[in-house]
Order: structure tokens, then sequence, then C-alpha cells
């Protein structure tokens, strides 16, 4: 089978924000408790944070870590989490049905992120909190010194403020099973007030208005355009969260499942305009997709698990090789999508539907989904084209028509490169590449492909690089039947 790839240089979507690779590490399950936090590790430091985690984490280069939820922040007060250890409270996680020792906290989160080398994203409470709780977490920590607030953080070791310039105004607040839930008008009208005081204090910080959780919600699209009638003026993103399961052992439609990405991300755009529109105004509202990921692996073990533990074994999904190459299209979705997708947020990081996994007091790997997320985070840092495929298809009941191939090629003008990201649905044909850019001479210098004879293949204790990238000769551009694959080129021109 062939692949006819047309494009040039002049044909741009847009400028990938670096953000757009960022993640999520939100308080529940083994995210932080035998994730990132676990004293007495070996590899742990005289704070606890588990050092061959940090490892993993800065191999990913994640520029940007949301913070701490997730439905988690509903029910969240920060002022739990700061000041001497020995002294903080232990609560009930509602969300959850988890017992939280505060021993990992916003002051424990910030000093990590400055080992592995992200910036913050904070969510603020607006569940079961408000304005005047948002007001003072913000002001704890980015004011300087000289206020109640600045000075306890100083007096918590923190001297110099934390600067966090993202913040995420509540989490999934159009969501039943959220606590605190509200209306679109509820939310929107607490959201805007929020945003207004938070704005008084630092006109530069930039605000995440919570969108829909996902396209399926009974509100969505009206929720977007509620919300945003509120917020357009205050609000520097709206949030999209999506999840994607194969639970029918359906490969073929799993596949093609970021057309489901591709179209929510295009009816928010469109709302957005809409209402830029009706406001006649002359800004743009750009996205936040924090939360997206594969999620189903877990789903039957997780009702077995007994409530109010501590770390439990929740949402522990083990990832196949078939998840890995949806995670590579759901990565070129949202990189097609990066002239509005600013930011986004792989849900999670660590144990919990994550593409790092641990063992309690053992050993941290790296699960299949790693691999295509760790070399879109490295290259895929550039301007995306604007490229058309000629391509066979196949017939979807869910998605129609359906490629063969998804690809995408993000150019990096000053190291003269050209990468492409491509993923092979078909699950018995080679597919030959043939490349038509009008003004690029390529050549390739590296081809990198993750692939596999068994599409269910994971990554184990036991066998960690089961599921792992391997070089293919330069000669002869294929892509073996289904694969995801990286191809770097040299460019003239």
């Amino acid at each position: 089978m062939k692949c006819t790839i047309h494009g040039g240089r002049q044909f741009v979507i847009g400028s990938v924000d670096k953000r757009i690779f960022g993640s999520f590490l939100e308080q529940f399950g083994r995210a932080v408790y035998g994730g990132v936090y676990e004293p007495g590790h070996a590899s742990s430091d005289d704070e606890g944070m588990r050092g061959d985690v940090i490892d993993l984490v800065r191999e990913l280069d994640v520029p940007v870590v949301r913070f701490p939820g997730g439905n988690y922040v509903s029910n969240f007060n920060w002022e739990d989490s700061i000041g001497p250890k020995e002294e903080r409270p232990t609560r009930l996680d509602l969300a959850w049905r988890a017992t939280d020792p505060n021993q990992f906290g916003l002051d424990e989160f910030m000093r990590w992120t400055k080992k592995v080398g992200c910036e913050a994203m904070m969510v603020v409470n607006l569940g079961t909190r408000g304005l005047a709780e948002a007001r003072e977490m913000v002001e704890y920590c980015n004011h300087p010194a000289g206020s109640t607030l600045s000075d306890l953080r100083r007096d918590h070791g923190a001297d110099e403020p934390y600067g966090i310039k993202m913040w995420g105004l509540g989490n999934e607040m159009d969501g039943p099973w959220q606590v605190g839930h509200k209306t679109a008008d509820e939310y929107g009208r607490l959201a805007c007030e929020v945003a207004k005081a938070l704005k008084l204090f630092d006109p530069n910080l930039e605000l995440i208005a919570c969108g829909s959780s996902n396209s399926e919600m009974d509100t969505f699209p009206q929720w977007e355009e509620t919300v945003l009638d509120h917020t357009y003026d205050v609000v520097d993103y709206l949030s999209l969260h999506m999840y994607f399961r194969n639970d029918e052992d359906d490969l073929p439609t799993f596949l093609a499942s970021s057309k489901r990405m591709d179209g929510f991300i295009d009816t928010v755009i469109n709302v957005c305009d809409y209402v830029k529109a009706k406001k006649r105004s002359k800004k743009t509202m750009y996205l936040c997709f924090d939360e997206w990921n594969v999620w189903f692996h877990s789903n039957e073990q997780d009702k077995t698990l007994e409530p109010w533990t501590v770390g439990p074994h929740l949402l522990e999904d083990v990832y196949t090789f078939e998840d890995a190459l949806v995670v590579g299209c759901l990565l070129n979705s949202l990189l097609r999508h990066c002239d509005r997708v600013k930011i986004a947020c792989l849900a999670q990081l660590v144990n919990t539907i994550a593409p790092i996994m641990t063992e309690d007091g053992g050993p941290a790997w790296r699960q299949t989904i790693y691999w295509p997320f760790y070399y879109a985070s490295m290259y895929g840092r550039g301007e995306v084209l604007d490229i058309r495929l000629e391509v066979g298809t196949y017939q979807n009941p869910t998605y129609g028509e359906v490629e063969w191939v998804d690809a995408l090629f993000v150019h990096h003008q000053r190291e003269q490169e050209l990468v492409l990201f491509a993923v092979n649905r078909h699950p018995d044909k080679e597919v030959s590449l043939a490349l038509e850019l009008a003004d690029f001479d390529a050549e390739v210098i590296e081809h990198v492909v993750l692939e596999h004879n068994d599409p269910k293949a994971t990554n184990t204790r036991e066998r960690p690089d089961e599921v792992a990238p391997q070089k293919r000769s330069s000669a002869g551009l294929t892509l073996a039947p289904l694969s995801w694959n990286m191809v770097r080129f040299t460019v003239k021109g």
C-alpha cells in the first residue's frame, strides 16, 4: 500500500506551544503516595521524593504539570497541605473515597517541580470553596513578602514567591459526580468573579475556565457557550477533557478514536468563535486540553478496592501496544490543532492511568504509551505543516471513512529538519511513503518505530522493554503494519 504526503513550507497550521506536552498529577491512587513520593525508597531523597521517577519525568521533558486535581480539588483545603507535616490534618477525599494525610502538599509539589524542571498549573477549588480561598491561595504562592500569607510561605521555607502563572478555575464543574457541581450559569458567574479578583492581583496570570468534561455530556456544547458568556473577557483558556477506551475489543474503531478528539476540539473552537462574534471581541479564546488519555483497563478491579485507605492501587491501567498506537494518533490530533490548543496535560503522570509505573519499594518503568509521548515531546516542538494524504481508507460504523495512515509533519527551521509522526493502522500491510514536498529536499536521517506482533503486549516489572522503540534502516521509507513511527529528515531549500 502506498501513501503520498503533499505539503510545503508555505502551508503551516501554526507553531507548537511546548506546554502541549504537559501532564497531570492528582492526589489520588498511587500518583503521589507510592508514585512521586515514597519516603524510605532506595532512590528517594531527604524529602521522600523518588529519584527514579524524577529521572523518568525529566526524560520526558514535561514542561508543565497540573496539580492537585482533578476531582480531588473540589474537596481540597489548600491550607491543610502547608506547614509542618506533623501538624497537618488527615482528611477524607470524597472524590476517590480515600484518605489523604497531607504529607505531600502545595509546598512539596512546588519543590518537586524544580527538581523535574517543569512549571506548575495550579487548580483552585470552586466546588466546596470560592473566591476568598482562591485569592488567598494565589497570595500565598505568588506575593513576594509583606502580607500575612506571603510571610507564612516564607516561614515555611520558601523565601522567593513561586510565581505560578497558570491557574485552573475548578475542575469538571459540569459533572454531577463533582463535589460542588454547578450549573453553567452558577459556575460561569463564580469563575468570572474569581478571574476578576486574580487579575487584579496580577493581570499577567493565565486563567483556565472549565469546559465540558467530555463531548457526551448532555449539556455539551451549551455549557461552553454559557460559561464563555460570563468569562470571555477575563479568562485566557477554556479546558477540554476526554478519555478513550477499547472495552469492546474493537481495534479498527479504537485506532480511529482520534477522530473523536478532532471533532470535540473543532466543536469547541466553533463555540468560542461564536461567542467572540456575539461579543464583537477581538480576543481569540485558546484551548487547554488538560485531561486526555486511554482509560478503561482498571475499571473492574477498582470496584473491589477498600475505601478510605492511603494510596490505593486505583486506576492503574496496564497499557498495551495498541494503546500506544492510539496515544500516537491523539498526539497528532493535538498537534494538528496547535493554532488553538496551546496547553495539554496527559492524564496522568505516575501509576494512575500514566506512562510511568512504579512498584512500592521496587523499581519504576516505562509503560507502552511512554514512547510516543517521549518522542513527540522531544521532536514535536516546531511548526506543524498543513499536509494532505493520498492513502487508502476503511469504513468504520462509528467514524465513517478512516485513513489507514495518520500522519503529521513538524518543521524545525533552525535545525533544518522535518519530523514525521505516523501511525499505520493497517493490521497486515506495509505502507510505502512517497513525499511530495514542493520546496523541501528531504533526506532521512533517523527512523524510529514502535511495533509488536501482539497488540495486547505490555511492559511489566519483569519485562519493562517488551514494547520499546527500535531504529530502522533509512533505506526505503516504509511503515510496518500496526506501527507508530517517527522519521527525521534533514532538509534543504
